[in-house]
């Protein structure tokens, strides 16, 4: 496999599963998402600070300096920690960028957002957009990233040791008896505890709408007049945030893999538990028809079945690694839901469960650290540190406690026998959390934007395709653009009838005819 596109495939990968999160809508510290989405007669968000009040922030002049390889340049942004209170503290944001390489007239700047939330936009730029963007995107735009508050090298969200997550990870998520229960919800409640202990200052202010407060921010110092933006999974939805709240000041944006931000976190994770289950169906389906695949040549059924039998087996007996890590039921499952997201992974995925089902947990415990973005050392990323301070931020939790759970296990396994009582435990965890949520699930129509194109994949897991059509029949100036085909998300993934489309939008403004398919 290509090894930029691992490295694109794991920044983008978790952009919203029920092992991550609670559901996804916009947030904000000081007002619901829904007033402040509301914009004033100057272009200014209801809610929001003056011009005045943000002048010593979008006055600031940047520090770049040289960062990374080739000619990417690194500086800190600072902004409000609390836009409510903007005379107040401050928080320090981290912002990548490479020029335009030319020919051609530069367009202004493009920024980039891989998903999660949690993924490193700066990352992002850095191993992929900046380095592997069509060339003619990359002559008239600079590309351009910044690190959510609270993700990566923006004042990173904390919350647990790499051994504690460790732990945190082989927890049962499909438990059996009440003890279980009680063992997961011990480490959700953990978890949550860790999160305020070391984050506490920045936990109620790393929602969506600050997030795309930030971005307008950068525009401003960046000396742009409109923010051009590509954001795929999560980061669709903080585009599609970002639209809503400044439609006068948005540019040309391309939202791939979208999500529905009408949608309450539990509907949310019920679709993507069905998005997982497509998924898995393509995967079972490709797979019979190779001589080397371990859950048979036989019918999808017949696969599901022989999936569900290794899990319950490691479940009962986790097996040996090669580390003092045990492969059980919940790290074999995040290592067949890592794969998922990209169909280029299908045969290491094959291969992994082969040797897993003849004792080898080793192949299903790398796709698994990969997701988590563990390191050899034992380190992990604030991957999934930011992912729960957003989306608990973002939206109200799906469930109160067990019981709630417990009552909608029928339909999360109807939606998918094979990975649904997982995806129903797991959305527990925000109803835990320190911070109580401040969003509200609502359409977003954005008013008075110029043309945005929203990017479905048929059989996406993790961002159902319904939920592109969704969000571009919200959107007012929204236009569907749709990949038949397997994995998550669709721009750089080898269709040329996308790439192509995507440019074009990218560099004269033009989107696609309305209904354009590709494949």
């Amino acid at each position: 496999m290509d090894s930029r596109r691992l490295l694109r495939t794991s920044a983008i990968a978790v952009a919203t599963t029920g092992l991550l999160i609670s559901g996804c809508s916009s947030g904000s510290s000081s007002t619901s998402a829904t007033a402040a989405a509301h914009t004033a007669a100057d272009g200014n968000p209801a809610g929001a600070p003056s011009a005045e009040e943000l002048a010593p922030y979008s006055s600031q002049k940047l520090s770049w300096r040289a960062c990374g390889v080739g000619k990417f340049e690194c500086a800190t942004m600072k902004a409000p920690l609390d836009y409510a209170k903007p005379a107040g503290a401050s928080i320090n944001l981290a912002v990548a960028r490479v020029k335009a390489t030319g020919p051609g007239k530069r367009i202004g700047s493009l920024l980039v957002n891989p998903g999660g939330p949690g993924g490193s936009a700066v990352g992002y730029l850095q191993a992929y957009a900046g380095i592997g963007y069509p060339a003619p995107v990359r002559a008239r735009y600079d590309m351009v990233a910044v690190d959510p508050r609270g993700v990566a090298r923006s004042e990173p969200v904390e919350c647990l040791t790499g051994r504690q997550m460790d732990a945190y990870t082989e927890v049962d998520q499909t438990p059996d008896d009440a003890a279980e229960q009680t063992a997961l919800t011990k480490a959700f409640k953990e978890f949550a505890a860790g999160c305020e202990a070391k984050s506490g200052k920045v936990l109620p202010h790393v929602s969506t709408v600050e997030a795309a407060r930030d971005m307008d921010l950068l525009r401003q110092v960046l000396g742009d007049e409109k923010l051009h933006y590509v954001g795929a999974s999560y980061g669709t939805f903080l585009g599609a945030t970002y639209a809503e709240l400044y439609p006068a000041r948005t540019g040309r944006l391309v939202l791939d893999g979208a999500m529905d931000p009408s949608l309450s976190a539990l509907d949310m994770n019920r679709d993507q538990t069905a998005g997982f289950e497509t998924a898995f169906k393509s995967f079972a389906t490709n797979c019979a028809k190779q001589k080397d695949c371990p859950l048979g040549t036989g019918s999808v059924e017949d696969a599901s079945d022989r999936l569900r039998a290794f899990f319950k087996a490691v479940d009962a007996k986790p097996i040996p690694t090669g580390q003092s890590r045990k492969l059980g039921e919940a790290l074999a499952t995040t290592g067949v839901i890592a794969a998922m997201y990209d169909e280029a992974a299908w045969p290491e995925l094959r291969t992994a469960l082969a040797r897993a089902m003849k004792g080898d947990g080793a192949g299903l415990l790398t796709l698994a650290d990969s997701y988590y973005e563990r390191d050899a050392s034992g380190k992990y990323a604030n991957l999934m540190f930011a992912n729960a301070a957003v989306n608990c931020l973002d939206s109200p939790p799906s469930f109160s406690g067990p019981a709630e759970v417990t009552a909608a296990l029928p339909s999360f396994e109807q939606a998918s026998p094979v990975f649904g009582d997982g995806f129903a435990w797991s959305s527990l965890n925000c109803a835990y959390w320190p911070v109580k949520s401040t969003g509200t699930p609502h359409r977003i129509e954005a008013r008075g934007a110029a043309p945005i194109l929203v990017v479905g994949t048929t059989r996406d897991p993790a961002t159902p395709y319904k939920w592109a059509q969704s969000l571009a029949d919200q959107l007012s100036s929204g236009t569907l653009l749709t990949y038949e085909g397997d994995g998550h998300t669709a721009y750089g993934r080898g269709s040329d009838c996308i790439d192509t489309a995507i440019n074009t939008y990218l560099l004269d403004g033009t989107p696609p005819t309305k209904g354009k398919r590709c494949s």
